[in-house]
């Protein structure tokens, strides 16, 4: 990347030209005429004067009637879109878990509740599923705690709140990594 080069954000539709370069921050006029300042991976240079070469009409019926002849390779696509695929769901709600709780000490209740999810949890490992949500309810808070202290004993994954439309606040959401499940 130089000087004078047009570029364009990586993630968005912004283009402009670069005025200058320091360290690794990118100083740009956009084509709107706004100075701006990026870092220089969020960047992708724009080849502008790409030559054309002239092409002769027979050049292009050989090319066409070559590409016809070889056989053409099978493009086996994942159908299953990451983005589309639901979470998997565990309700740890104790009542759920178990009929008899209401003989359980509330100490027994939350190692029940947590032997469960760390269960699940190992189990979305050695399944490669990237996503679970772990139904907690909202309470006093201690079993979100417990959760997130055993999320930390993991290498690698990633939690937080769950979509607070479908589970309210009582929910909390685990994404495993790609890298985490080999």
């Amino acid at each position: 990347m130089n000087i004078g080069d047009t570029v364009s954000l990586v993630d968005d539709v912004l283009s402009g030209v670069v005025t200058n370069i320091v360290g690794n921050t990118v100083h740009l006029t956009s084509e709107e005429g706004f100075p701006l300042q990026f870092d220089i991976s969020e960047l992708v240079v724009i080849e502008k004067n790409t030559l054309l070469k002239e092409v002769n009409p027979d050049e292009i019926l050989i090319q066409t009637k070559e590409k016809e002849q070889k056989p053409r390779k099978k493009n086996f696509r994942n159908k299953r879109k990451e983005k589309t695929v639901p979470p998997m769901e565990v309700d740890l709600h104790i009542q759920k878990i178990t009929k008899n709780y209401k003989r359980l000490s509330n100490y027994d209740m939350l190692e029940l509740q947590l032997d469960t999810a760390k269960r699940q949890l190992d189990f979305a490992l050695s399944k490669k599923i990237q996503r679970v949500v772990f139904i907690h309810g909202v309470g006093e808070g201690v079993l979100k705690a417990e959760l997130e202290s055993l999320f930390r004993r993991y290498d690698d994954l990633k939690y937080g709140i769950a979509d607070a439309r479908k589970y309210g606040h009582g929910a909390t959401e685990v994404y495993i990594p790609q890298k985490a499940m080999r």
